[in-house]
């Protein structure tokens, strides 16, 4: 793995692999460099065809605190097209979260505040802790969730999307649970236990499936239904029944037997 300076990127044997935000002294705030260094670190997991899951994580009491202070304080002597090139970076982020090949899932504590919600909006699945705390704050500030918002707004909703980042009030786990940005919420003492039984169960699965059935998804997105989308699922199970995988997972069901992924669990 790459040596990096303000994240970290494990892979253990299963192929889990995690990428925590390693500013903890910063409350994992975002600057360039991170920003910089999260892609690469998605490039890396997109090209590992060992890695079966990503797990975002951030390190210390905090998932992260938005924007550093110290970054925005610089953004603001630069001028529009240099902002641009900023803002384009992590707009990149973001798409490449949201569209990398693996099941991605985040883990929230503590604060998770402006550009944070968005990294959690482009995982595939997350859960936090009831008293974590959520805020699009960019309107105190004179700003807007702007790169991050259609993310968000997939995530929670373009209703719910208008009412936060309007107010930029807060709101807890419990909160982000009923929106939809948290699958699950639990005590903070309790998160690495449940991340345990997500990992556990996702690991069930067949790796091959579970990046086609993303790549799948990505282009089914609301389900509106035309002539292109049902040829795309046609010829995905096509394709997944005539796989390896596929034809493992189909024989070891009617044989009553585990397939040959589990077994490596």
């Amino acid at each position: 793995m790459i040596d990096f300076q303000t994240i970290e990127l494990n892979k253990d044997a299963r192929g889990v692999a995690t990428l925590w935000l390693n500013r903890a002294e910063k409350n994992n705030a975002f600057d360039a460099q991170v920003i910089s260094e999260l892609n690469a670190a998605l490039a890396t997991v997109q090209d590992d065809a060992d890695i079966r899951l990503l797990v975002l994580r951030g390190r210390g009491r905090h998932f992260s605190a938005g924007a550093d202070l110290g970054w925005m304080r610089e953004s603001a002597e630069l001028d529009y097209q240099a902002n641009l090139a900023d803002a384009h970076e992590l707009g990149e982020l973001m798409q490449r979260l949201y569209q990398l090949p693996q099941p991605t899932l985040a883990v929230v504590q503590g604060a998770a505040f402006g550009g944070a919600l968005g990294l959690i909006a482009c995982c595939d699945m997350a859960i936090g802790a009831v008293d974590a705390l959520f805020c699009l704050s960019e309107v105190r500030i004179g700003l807007a969730p702007a790169v991050i918002s259609p993310f968000v707004a997939k995530a929670i909703g373009e209703r719910a999307l208008r009412r936060y980042a309007l107010t930029a009030e807060r709101f807890n786990g419990q909160r982000a649970r009923e929106l939809g940005l948290l699958a699950e919420c639990h005590p903070a003492d309790g998160l690495d236990a449940a991340l345990e039984q997500w990992v556990d169960n996702l690991l069930q699965n067949s790796p091959q499936a579970l990046k086609a059935c993303k790549s799948l998804l990505l282009k089914v997105g609301a389900g509106d239904i035309s002539a292109e989308l049902r040829q795309t699922t046609e010829h995905a199970i096509a394709r997944l029944r005539t796989s390896p995988e596929g034809q493992e997972g189909l024989n070891a069901f009617l044989e009553k037997r585990r397939p040959a992924w589990q077994e490596k669990n």
